[in-house]
């Protein structure tokens, strides 16, 4: 059963998608359109799940789902992950690529290669005040922690060698 994002209670289970590149205007009310229905027929073993889906920043699809209202399976799970890899199939997009950080600038979301990472902090393109999107976090509450700073993040690492 679809509902608002906003409905769900903090504590739903949460899936974030990333896009490998910008998404149009054009292909995020596309998503939408084909997210809602997907979700609203979503099940777990024929009974019916309570989540919504959202397309955030042109770039991010989140999925999310109210465990207390019903879980889903393995099966469920698995058929969202279909919905996510056909669509990116479709819009010729890759949401599934981990080896990127999403990186906030400017009010744009772009996208850092891993083995960049490095590159831009000794450039100092990446700081540890650089905000970056926390594509981990695992329940919709912790929303209010997605943007955090990359020295706050799996990113400190690269700025502990950095002298100052």
């Amino acid at each position: 059963m679809h509902t608002a994002f906003n409905n769900l209670p903090d504590t739903a289970r949460l899936w974030i998608y990333q896009s490998s590149r910008p998404l149009t205007d054009a292909e995020v009310a596309s998503l939408e359109a084909e997210l809602q229905p997907a979700v609203n027929n979503w099940a777990a073993h024929g009974t019916p799940l309570l989540a919504s889906a959202a397309v955030l920043h042109h770039r991010f699809i989140l999925i999310a789902v109210d465990e207390q209202h019903h879980p889903p399976s393995g099966c469920s799970i698995d058929a969202s992950v279909r919905w996510v890899r056909e669509l990116g199939l479709a819009l010729q997009t890759d949401f599934f690529d981990r080896s990127v950080a999403f990186v906030s600038a400017d009010g744009v979301v772009h996208t850092l290669p891993l083995p960049q990472i490095k590159a831009a902090v000794a450039d100092c393109q990446l700081t540890p005040e650089t905000p970056i999107f926390n594509n981990l976090i695992a329940t919709k509450g912790e929303l209010v922690n997605w943007q955090v700073r990359a020295g706050d993040s799996w990113l400190k690492r690269y700025f502990k060698t950095q002298t100052v």
